[in-house]
């Protein structure tokens, strides 16, 4: 049974927000502008993003919500009707509420019935794994089609008062900083069905790696500032007092990040070896790196390696869309579907590197007609 991409949809929440206007909507924590955030931003290259927050760190719209316009886009780009869909699954970091799962949420503000349900926590490369399980499902004839919907609102734990919170606060760390200039708001869209419609991708090969066994924690939300894996968010005798101590905010060990790479690079040359990739025969490539400045380095090690890709056939909106996590990769597949040339039999290479404990997955598409 073959797996088509058939449709695809995305949303993002309010205006665009320049670099300039970032701390205004964030907040400066204890009234002071940051001193990294002109570093960060000339590293990663992002232009403008999106956030479901106001300047008056008021939620404009919720993640489930945004998830369910995204879908509701995808619909209403494609040949189904709502009431076909026969499975949802679904992605985020982190819902709304802790419990219950996101994907549940999400089915209620689609106003779904009937369905057969699945929920993929974890960060970026959670997208690919909600994609995988709808990808297996009608692989397997199981189902005749799946919506798969990852969405972030991330932005609710940058306000200036979460790190006000803090004790110690006058001096924030950087890996409790960085993220804050790197990460927005947004959800997108696929629906996969086993029947080509008009022009749409056939999903090929999905294949993912993970290191955690080998590697510490890069990203993460829920240990304090000197963790040593032993006391998470929970342990602590009240939420305010984990609060205090940092546990709440989101790092990034910047020490590791380079891995993301080395390992993202590892998994590309992994499936050559293994014969689900020829290079000379890839047309495009959609890559969620999270920072331009891993662009070239990507390049870079390809290129070494001798089995590098044009610099043309690489296609990218971190510029203008952000990093949005997990929703990243199907926004920029949306988009790329209504903006970019592509022509039957060209092959895309899709690939997210997540840096969390570091899973890498790839999938290869081809374009058909129907």
């Amino acid at each position: 049974m073959e797996v088509f991409i058939t449709s695809s949809g995305h949303f993002l929440p309010g205006p665009p927000v320049t670099n300039q206007a970032m701390e205004e909507i964030l907040g400066k924590v204890h009234g002071k502008p940051s001193r990294l955030r002109k570093r960060i931003l000339q590293s990663n290259g992002i232009q403008t993003r999106h956030y479901a927050i106001d300047a008056q760190h008021n939620t404009t719209i919720s993640n489930s919500q945004m998830a369910a316009k995204a879908a509701q886009s995808c619909l209403d780009n494609s040949y189904l009707s709502k009431s076909a869909v026969q499975l949802l699954s679904c992605a985020t970091s982190q819902g709304d509420i802790v419990l219950p799962g996101f994907g549940s949420m999400v089915q209620a503000d689609l106003q779904l019935a009937d369905i057969e349900l699945h929920t993929s926590h974890g960060i970026c490369s959670s997208s690919m794994m909600a994609l995988k399980a709808a990808y297996t499902s009608i692989k397997a004839e199981d189902k005749q089609n799946g919506l798969v919907v990852a969405s972030e609102l991330a932005s609710r734990l940058f306000k200036a008062s979460r790190y006000e919170a803090v004790n110690n606060s006058e001096e924030l760390d950087f890996n409790a900083e960085f993220l804050r200039w790197m990460l927005s708001d947004g959800a997108g869209a696929l629906l996969l069905e086993n029947r080509p419609r008009k022009r749409c991708f056939r999903i090929d090969w999905i294949r993912g790696f993970s290191h955690a066994d080998a590697f510490p924690v890069c990203m993460s939300v829920g240990y304090p500032k000197h963790n040593n894996g032993d006391k998470s968010w929970q342990d602590y005798p009240t939420y305010s007092e984990a609060e205090r101590e940092g546990a709440l905010l989101i790092r990034q060990d910047v020490r590791l990040l380079e891995q993301v790479v080395k390992l993202g690079v590892d998994g590309f040359l992994r499936l050559i070896h293994e014969q689900f990739i020829t290079p000379q025969n890839i047309n495009h490539v959609l890559c969620h790196y999270s920072s331009d400045y891993f662009r070239s380095k990507i390049f870079d090690m390809l290129n070494k390696a001798g089995v590098g890709i044009a610099e043309h056939k690489w296609y990218s909106n971190l510029a203008t869309r952000g990093n949005t996590g997990c929703a990243s990769l199907f926004i920029m597949l949306d988009e790329f579907s209504r903006t970019q040339q592509y022509t039957p039999g060209d092959t895309i290479i899709c690939m997210v590197p997540e840096s969390g404990r570091f899973n890498n997955v790839f999938m290869q598409l081809t374009v058909v007609d129907a």
